[in-house]
């Protein structure tokens, strides 16, 4: 008799952990294949649907960028999903307006979804995926998604919003034109058109080209890259020591030669247009306070000292020169289209890579404490992934963390989201590699809580 209930007791938790990782039966997909449309705004939507759907659904929000419709962060990544038997939908977001697309991409996926499940039917379940500029896109669903959306992840998101990243490149930009171009005007803020950014971006670049050459001119590369929240380590090269300053400097030249001011400047004049004007300012900003609080001030002090350069006077000088005050409409928009405050609804796992040139992991120390500070923070884990680069992840590392996100979605626990589940996870995969390894990143280097305006 005790031997039947011990076995009934057994067959019983069985099928309720069954139950609870399976969940109802898979909808089945009324179309499938590859599906495209267009919403009322002029957006269009692409989806791809597997006859063998699995029930869940993928709406992905891409990156800056063309505003092309994707479905998935790569062709990859797009290749296993679909084999796993996951629906994968996306929006190109508004195409008249512009590339910084916040103003309308949560609304479109939005309403992607709503034309997709029209198609297709109803999922079992619905995931939003988001990279990059879409990492934040992602986080606002998150946020907004309560009874749409059952959980998200977020790969390389710029989840800081973007009053904080116009903030901190303004920082670097400024001390570039102030340090290296002193007797020259440089526009840092409302351009006016693509080419006046471009053509910044042009001035700055070729400063810091002609000051790697001095040692003097490598400590001032060096504050402009702790203030833009630079890694240390570029691609195709060993990671430097910790106090290796000179090694460190001269991988984040590589990422200035790379072209990074290009994207920077670029990118924005297409927040500008977005958000109506310039929403970033440094009048009244203490910079030898804002680089004491920068993890690169070690490295910044070190080379200032090999270089016989006073880095309080040139601290101070930028402090007294700062006078760049921000738009209060444009602040104002940009509060309300392109931050993710206070924080998900619904579980979200945030991946990054540690060595992130555009979107700095610093970022997600940012949004963390944001949303902890929200009382949210159960809501939020985040993962990293030791490489360098912006959103360059494996297929293994990504389809992990989507399998993690999953878990947590039908289990409650973020048991699958700890770094060596998730690095067990992307190597059984067998796909191509894993990274992912324990790590806190550091504060991002930013330096307001409030806007100075006009």
């Amino acid at each position: 008799m005790r031997n039947r209930l011990r076995l009934s007791l057994v067959a019983l938790a069985t099928a309720a952990v069954t139950a609870l990782t399976t969940g109802p039966a898979p909808a089945a997909a009324t179309d499938t294949g590859h599906l495209t449309g267009t919403l009322a705004d002029g957006a269009t939507w692409t989806a791809d649907v597997p006859a063998d759907w699995n029930g869940t659904l993928l709406l992905f929000s891409h990156g800056f960028g063309p505003l092309v419709a994707r479905d998935a962060p790569t062709d990859a990544v797009r290749t296993e999903l679909l084999r796993e038997g996951y629906a994968l939908a996306g929006s190109s977001y508004d195409p008249n307006g512009s590339m910084w697309a916040l103003n309308s991409a949560e609304r479109d996926q939005f309403a992607t979804l709503d034309a997709v499940t029209a198609r297709i039917g109803a999922p079992r379940r619905t995931l939003a995926v988001g990279t990059s500029m879409g990492g934040l896109v992602n986080a606002r669903i998150a946020r907004d998604g309560t009874g749409r959306i059952d959980g998200a992840l977020g790969l390389c998101g710029l989840v800081a919003g973007g009053t904080d990243l116009d903030n901190y490149q303004l920082d670097a930009e400024y001390t570039l034109a102030r340090l290296l171009l002193p007797e020259r005007q440089v526009t840092l803020v409302r351009f006016t058109s693509a080419d006046e950014a471009a053509g910044t971006a042009r001035q700055l670049t070729a400063a810091v080209t002609a000051a790697q050459s001095t040692p003097r001119g490598r400590a001032r590369i060096a504050l402009a890259a702790a203030f833009l929240n630079l890694p240390t380590w570029a691609p195709g090269r060993t990671a430097p020591a910790p106090t290796d300053w000179a090694g460190q400097q001269e991988q984040q030249y590589a990422w200035f030669a790379n072209g990074i001011l290009s994207f920077v400047e670029g990118g924005r004049y297409a927040v500008e247009q977005s958000v109506g004007g310039n929403n970033s300012w440094n009048r009244g900003v203490d910079y030898t306070r804002l680089l004491a609080g920068s993890a690169h001030a070690p490295q910044v002090r070190a080379l200032y000292r090999a270089a016989g350069l006073d880095l309080d006077a040139d601290l101070d000088a930028l402090t007294t020169g700062a006078s760049v005050t921000a738009d209060p409409a444009a602040v104002y928009t940009a509060a309300r289209t392109s931050t993710a405050y206070p924080g998900p609804a619904v579980p979200l796992l945030d991946v990054h890579t540690t060595a992130d040139n555009l979107v700095p992991v610093e970022q997600e120390r940012r949004f963390a404490d944001r949303v902890q500070a929200a009382g949210r923070g159960a809501l939020l884990r985040q993962a990293y992934v030791e490489r360098q680069g912006h959103c360059t992840f494996t297929t293994a590392e990504t389809v992990a963390a989507l399998h993690a996100l999953e878990h947590r979605v039908t289990t409650g626990s973020w048991a699958a989201a700890t770094p060596a589940a998730l690095q067990r996870s992307a190597t059984a995969s067998g796909l191509d590699g894993a990274a992912y390894v324990p790590y806190r990143p550091a504060r991002l280097t930013v330096g307001r809580d409030r806007p100075d305006h006009d």
